[in-house]
């Protein structure tokens, strides 16, 4: 086989059984907990053949990949249903709890084998040396989080990963960028075809099972970071909606796509506030240092918001909602008061004891956003004597942090309603989930074979690096149960080869025909760069689908004229250029995060109220309206007339909910 050039790649054709799309926590998880099934497997006389493919390298792939401070989700001696209730809560309402309570119960033992593979986690003084599951109590953040020293945690999971799987199935360098469905069979996935981002070579991979773990959507959305800071963002930049664009395009039913996670973080470097707000007890406050939240005026504010402003801890978007309110009524800037919450700590300190708590300090930038600590070096602060502003980011589509668009998944079969009404309705099928909850192969999409987890899985978040890990290996289990059910099926593609290679390097074409018709490499009618396409993309939903231009307001007026825009947008991005592999890479990116975009844009034109406040505001429906729309909001994208279709799909309680004391 002869090498390829430019526009006219080396085609390398493999076929194997499981497909695993991504090298983040997710992947990761599913590799490790492959390994016993696979040899199960092959003890009956089962030859499963597994290959993993990431676009970059897996020890530093996905939104692990800086590291972190902490664990975000370890429920150790809490209740899984009591996780479900907090995720449904933070979520305003509208979950699966059968996803929820399932991962709660599963995701401490992602957790034990971390420490065992070498991660440190904190402990309480005299527990230093024990192990959690010798009964070391971990240094807790908050109910669910418990800290850790994290630069080093993907490599970490990454190695045992490579380990079980060996570096004989995992490709690297890889960008998958579409999935093939079956030709005799449209909603099954057969096959998946991308590009390597180092050499002229073209993919493509015949399976009976897909894990598509490519993590959420960032950049769809203009970014506060402009000019030198462009590039920042708060989540990893290279997640661009590939999960919910390929599955979309290959006909998985997509769920809550309206959801958007627009995180309060420390002013320019998007660094993170958990830990200085749970661990270190700061507070947010405005300029004028009133501690805004707990004002009389923020109480009135979240009033109409109930019953989720009852909660415990008044969930992720009431919390902007009120910092908002605080910004545009000219109360602004708003601070962390690192100064008040670093004095109190140190009272009864020694001074070596103060050192190291300073050290603490800088230490949760430098384990998981370097850049925010080179933001306090250039601007000479020092966090115990001057306190940093707080600000809330531009919007981001995920599904496991503290958001939960994705794609609409089968839960698992032992978990029911706990009533026996609930069980006695027609609607309802084995298992006691709700119709259409289950079909039988946990975490499979709508789509026959193809299997998601991360953010991923719609309806579900809060399930932050551990919670994505334990769901791959989740996964990992189903798709053997998939495949032995399958074993004698035999995948065939419903695109030729040589047809994918037409449109795979179509911005590679366009730059070969026309690149020498103007002088100047960037200036030239016949294509526009990626790059150019993206600032396109981002103004668009930055003025026209609630991002910061307009304090993440919006209407259906607005939407319609996003809604054109975005299909000449459409249009437009047929012309494309690719001048080398890296822009080939940024091309299919981008043709990723206009689907992701419209899909998100779709949604929040379809729901009616204004579920999420803080996060986004239909103005001309500024209400949560329970009657009406506690329900899930799903649609399915058809790739051949490329129209969506949205409809709703009824939401039930699984964990009971406790009507809140007022």
């Amino acid at each position: 086989m002869s090498e390829g050039t430019f526009g006219n790649p080396q085609v390398i054709e493999e076929e194997v059984d499981i497909l695993l799309i991504g090298g983040g926590m997710g992947a990761c998880g599913a590799a490790y907990e492959l390994g016993p099934w696979l040899e199960a497997a092959k003890a009956e006389g089962h030859d499963i053949k597994v290959k993993l493919v990431d676009k970059a390298a897996m020890d530093r792939s996905g939104a692990v990949a800086q590291g972190l401070s902490a664990i975000n989700t370890y429920l150790g001696d809490n209740d899984p249903a009591d996780y479900a209730r907090m995720v449904s809560n933070d979520l305003m309402g509208i979950t699966r709890d059968d996803l929820a309570y399932d991962l709660g119960r599963h995701v401490d033992d992602s957790v034990h084998h971390f420490e065992d593979w070498g991660l440190p986690i904190w402990k309480q003084p005299g527990d230093e040396g024990k192990s959690l599951l010798e009964g070391g109590k971990p240094v807790r953040s908050g109910k669910w989080q418990i800290m850790i020293n994290g630069e080093s945690y993907k490599w970490i999971v990454a190695e045992a990963a490579k380990k079980v799987l060996g570096t004989a199935r995992i490709q690297e360098r890889v960008f998958i960028v579409k999935l093939v469905n079956d030709k005799n069979d449209k909603n099954r996935v057969a096959g998946a075809v991308g590009f390597n981002v180092r050499e002229h070579k073209l993919h493509v991979y015949k399976f009976k099972a897909c894990l598509l773990v490519a993590g959420g959507c960032v950049n769809i959305f203009r970014p506060r970071s402009v000019g030198e800071g462009t590039g920042r963002a708060w989540y990893p930049v290279w997640n661009s909606g590939s999960t919910y664009a390929m599955a979309a395009e290959a006909g998985a039913e997509l769920t809550m796509m309206e959801n958007r996670f627009v995180p309060a973080r420390f002013k320019d470097g998007y660094g993170p506030v958990g830990a200085w707000f749970l661990l270190f007890k700061s507070k947010a406050v405005n300029a004028y240092g009133e501690e805004y939240l707990s004002k009389p005026g923020a109480q009135d504010l979240l009033k109409p918001y109930y019953p989720y402003n009852k909660a415990a801890v008044t969930p992720s978007c009431l919390r902007n909602h009120v910092m908002l309110n605080e910004m545009m009524e000219g109360r602004g800037p708003i601070y962390m008061d690192t100064v008040t919450a670093l004095g109190k700590l140190a009272e009864n300190m020694t001074p070596k004891e103060i050192k190291h708590l300073e050290a603490e300090a800088w230490e949760d930038f430098l384990d998981m956003c370097i850049g925010q600590a080179g933001v306090w070096a250039g601007e000479n602060i020092e966090p115990e004597k001057k306190n940093s502003e707080l600000m809330p980011t531009e919007p981001y589509l995920l599904g496991s942090h503290s958001g939960c668009c994705g794609i609409w998944v089968s839960g698992p079969t032992d978990l029911g309603a706990p009533t026996e009404e609930l069980h006695a309705d027609k609607d309802k099928i084995p298992g006691h989930l709700p119709s259409g909850w289950n079909w039988g192969y946990r975490s499979m999409t709508t789509v026959k074979g193809l299997f998601t987890a991360a953010d991923g899985v719609g309806a579900s978040g809060h399930k932050f690096s551990s919670g994505s890990h334990a769901e791959g290996r989740i996964c990992a289990k189903s798709m053997v149960k998939f495949v032995m059910d399958n074993k004698d099926w035999k995948p065939e593609l419903d695109t030729s080869v040589d047809e994918l290679i037409t449109e795979i390097y179509r911005p590679v074409r366009t730059f070969l025909e026309h690149k020498d018709y103007s002088t100047a490499i960037d200036v030239n009618p016949n294509y526009i760069t990626p790059k150019m396409l993206q600032f396109r993309l981002q103004k668009i939903m930055d003025e026209y689908v609630a991002g910061v231009a307009t304090w993440y307001r919006t209407n259906a007026k607005m939407m319609e004229v996003a809604e054109n825009k975005l299909e000449m947008l459409k249009e437009d991005a047929l012309k494309m250029r690719a001048k080398d592999l890296h822009e080939l890479l940024r091309a299919w990116e981008n043709y990723h995060r206009i689907l992701a975009a419209e899909a998100h844009m779709k949604h929040i034109q379809f729901r009616e109220e204004s579920r999420y406040p803080g996060f986004y505001y239909r103005m001309d429906h500024n209400y949560i309206d329970e009657a009406n729309w506690k329900c899930f909001v799903n649609s399915i994208y058809d790739k051949t007339s490329k129209k969506w279709t949205v409809f709703k799909r009824a939401h039930v309680d699984i964990v009971p909910k406790p009507t809140p004391k007022d």
